[in-house]
């Protein structure tokens, strides 16, 4: 008589922002240990390459404004491979529960009665200004951040960027945007309903990456500067107080580009 196939699991992993040397023990423990990996288009190639030589790697490639793997189609593969006995290792750039749909994927596991957890990562609005030299908050300049996305599914309610700003004025927030870069003239309009021309901004573009960019400007300016140094995604857009402490990260290394552009 045949046994029946080991319990599987699932496990939700939070690749960080691309560079290897920025996942965390468990990060790494936990993909040495799968035997198949689902893995995001942003995830980088030498993250992949840390699985074992065994393990089966399936790309199920999200990327705004690309042709993308449907959702309810990698939770099936999620929930079938984990029923076959499988260590899936769903692999996300930054970390699972910060724009990462890992909600979805942690309520459809549950509901299949699969095991499953989350290991987190570093998201790239942290690690981006981190490898800038400057913070996400400080006692002098932001006494919290806001992360927010600049992409609704189709049929939700439009962000208030108008709201959004006047609390980031009150509040003294940093506002971290993702996946903000197709609608960035909207958020740039709305924004400025309740935030100074003059507020500082940066965008960082593949962040942690040998190829990372990032340019600092002013909000007034924003769209403008995207435009004319040709900056795309992947990238994450920082707005408040905290960007001046970029100005002293401008030799940094890691950014193979940095530019300085209409800062009041």
């Amino acid at each position: 008589m045949n046994k029946p196939p080991a319990a599987g699991r699932c496990t939700l992993v939070g690749a960080g922002p691309g560079d290897p040397e920025l996942l965390t023990l468990k990060a790494l423990k936990t993909i040495q240990a799968a035997t198949v990996l689902l893995v995001d288009d942003l995830v980088s190639e030498a993250i992949v390459a840390l699985a074992p030589a065994g393990a089966r790697v399936v790309r199920v490639g999200k990327r705004g404004g690309c042709k993308s793997t449907p959702q309810a189609f990698i939770e099936r593969l999620m929930v079938r491979a984990a029923r076959a006995g499988e260590h899936v290792v769903r692999l996300k750039g930054g970390d699972p529960f910060i724009f990462g749909r890992g909600g979805e994927e942690v309520e459809q596991l549950r509901a299949a009665g699969i095991d499953v957890q989350v290991v987190n990562g570093i998201t790239a609005g942290l690690a981006g200004m981190t490898l800038l030299g400057a913070p996400l908050t400080h006692r002098e300049h932001a006494h919290g951040v806001l992360f927010v996305t600049g992409h609704n599914r189709p049929g939700d309610t439009a962000t208030d960027w108008r709201q959004l700003a006047a609390t980031a004025r009150d509040a003294r927030l940093t506002l971290v945007i993702y996946m903000g870069m197709t609608g960035r003239a909207d958020i740039q309009q709305g924004l400025l309903c309740g935030l100074p021309a003059h507020t500082p901004a940066v965008v960082i573009q593949h962040a942690s990456l040998p190829q990372q960019r990032h340019a600092r400007t002013t909000l007034g300016a924003l769209h403008e500067t995207i435009e004319r140094e040709g900056l795309g995604s992947p990238a994450v857009i920082v707005v408040g107080d905290v960007v001046r402490g970029v100005a002293a990260a401008l030799q940094e290394p890691r950014a193979t580009r940095q530019i300085s552009a209409a800062m009041a």
